[in-house]
């Protein structure tokens, strides 16, 4: 079959376990700091494709 498909089939319990394994190794205090830096990340990521979509659509008679 497709076993790619089977790898990211992931159901309640296994999410739950990840969550428990993460809780383990970074500890309550360190969570909401890793989970800050991926947000910041994320914004900063699409802040970047915003800016290269305005520099592909922008009209080239608009230039200075």
């Amino acid at each position: 079959m497709y076993p790619n498909i089977i790898l990211f089939s992931l159901g309640m319990p296994e999410i739950i376990l990840i969550a428990l394994a993460i809780l383990l190794i970074f500890g309550g205090k360190k969570i909401p700091e890793l989970m800050r830096g991926l947000g910041k990340g994320v914004s900063e990521f699409k802040k970047g494709v915003k800016d290269v979509e305005n520099e592909i659509t922008k009209d080239p008679s608009e230039e200075k």
